[in-house]
């Protein structure tokens, strides 16, 4: 056990070892210097209590627990999670190894820990937020792909933040210090379609006036980014089918072959299996760019996002560093509830803009619920993601409490009772003083 503490001393990731039950027995110096809180010792402390400030287990708690699943499986297990860290919340993807001793008993863990950069679980200005069970799903899956070279497919209702989430991806791909394309599929035509994307010689077509490289050949060593992918053209599909197959093409008027050096990402709002059964999309083009599809949640199934993006959305125009900066919005707390009942049909981008407006109603700094639009509030789609959290947003505290009181059945039990993430359950239940 001595060398395996001396030789995690010299890795550049933070790592740490557990006994079975938790303790944390050895952390590296990376560890420390990332994770650890001046004055607060580490070692001998539930890994529980310092990484989630729970007072039982991840899995007791409604979470993934990554060393119950090491042990069931006898080996690694991976998880992403969201850790109190002395910056705040963040998200951290944790790997955990089992350590055997000559018995093939589990006599430690190694755990070791990667910041997840591109997203953050607390207000912020700019980049993707978000700290939902349904958001952590997502994006855990992104971290897994991120650094292969599999195309991705990105799944979801308009507004999702389906270029946010590819914009996270290249980030956190090898191919970060490269350039990030991006291109916009809907309303190109055929001839537009090709010329932007492969790009054109001088005189290939009237006013072309001189050489022009298109897209993907701008996306070199980088990523190139398909937007609303259902919207290309059949007849270029069959072109993109053999740039992606072949990894060349030509630009419009040239018979040199040019080779292409990309990462592949698209995404769509439309079903695209059910045009490839009507013939509106190709069958191989989509077997091409669905290697690693990845579902962004809508709105509706992230409910418990909402006062975070809100907060973050007000931010954004307010602030030091912002020339068009605002005098600092607040919420009032039965506007945020009214946020928090609404179906959000336009998703993420319907609150920015409903939040842009409400903001310029609020003379005082507070957005109440006379500032928001007429009718918001009003379920009207039903789904069976979007029950859970509806019930949630609308029971209050007193309710919650009474429920549980009268419930003989466990947590889970209860959790599903009400609609809601058992872990969602357990935290509103700590707040309360029932855990």
């Amino acid at each position: 056990m001595q060398s395996l503490v001396s030789f995690l001393e010299h890795e550049a990731q933070p790592m740490i070892v557990l006994d079975p039950d938790y303790n944390i027995i050895a952390a590296n110096v990376a560890y420390k210097r990332q994770f650890g809180v001046a004055d607060q010792p580490l070692l001998g402390r539930k890994c529980y209590r310092v990484s989630h400030h729970y007072d039982m287990p991840c899995d007791q708690a409604g979470e993934h627990c990554p060393m119950k699943r090491a042990l069931e499986m006898r080996g690694p297990d991976r998880v992403l999670h969201i850790h109190h860290t002395p910056r705040g919340p963040e998200h951290v993807d944790v790997e955990l190894r089992p350590i055997f001793d000559s018995r093939r008993e589990v006599v430690a863990y190694v755990e070791r820990l990667t910041t997840v950069r591109s997203v953050t679980a607390s207000p912020n200005a700019e980049g993707l937020v978000g700290r939902s069970e349904a958001f952590n799903q997502s994006l855990h899956a992104l971290q897994r792909v991120a650094p292969s070279m599999l195309p991705v497919l990105l799944l979801g209702e308009s507004g999702t933040g389906k270029e946010l989430f590819a914009r996270a991806l290249h980030d956190a791909g090898e191919r970060a210090r490269g350039p990030f394309v991006v291109v916009d599929c809907s309303g190109l035509t055929e001839t537009l379609f090709e010329s932007e994307l492969f790009g054109y010689e001088k005189g290939a077509f009237t006013g072309a006036l001189a050489r022009k490289p298109g897209l993907v050949e701008t996306a070199k060593g980088g990523t190139l980014f398909l937007d609303e992918m259902g919207d290309i053209p059949l007849a270029m599909q069959v072109k993109l089918l053999r740039l992606i197959e072949s990894g060349t093409f030509r630009r419009v008027g040239s018979v040199e072959t040019q080779r292409a050096d990309f990462r592949l990402v698209a995404a769509t709002h439309k079903p695209l299996q059910e045009m490839v059964a009507a013939g509106a999309f190709r069958q191989d083009l989509y077997y091409r760019i669905s290697a690693f599809p990845i579902h962004l949640p809508a709105l509706r199934e992230r409910v418990d996002d909402i006062p975070l993006l809100t907060e973050s959305f007000l931010l954004r125009h307010g602030g030091v560093g912002n020339p068009g900066a605002h005098a600092p919005i607040s919420i009032h707390p039965a506007a945020m509830h009214l946020l928090q009942r609404h179906d959000w049909p336009g998703n993420i981008r319907e609150l920015r803009n409903v939040l842009e407006r409400a903001r310029l109603f609020a003379d005082d700094g507070e957005i109440r619920i006379e500032h928001l639009p007429a009718g918001l509030g009003v379920r009207q789609v039903s789904s069976s993601a979007g029950t859970g959290t509806a019930t949630l947003s609308r029971l209050t505290d007193e309710q919650l409490i009474a429920q549980a009181s009268k419930s003989a059945g466990t947590r889970r039990e209860l959790a599903l009772q009400l609609g809601m993430s058992e872990r969602t359950l357990y935290r509103r239940l700590k707040a309360l003083g029932l855990s």
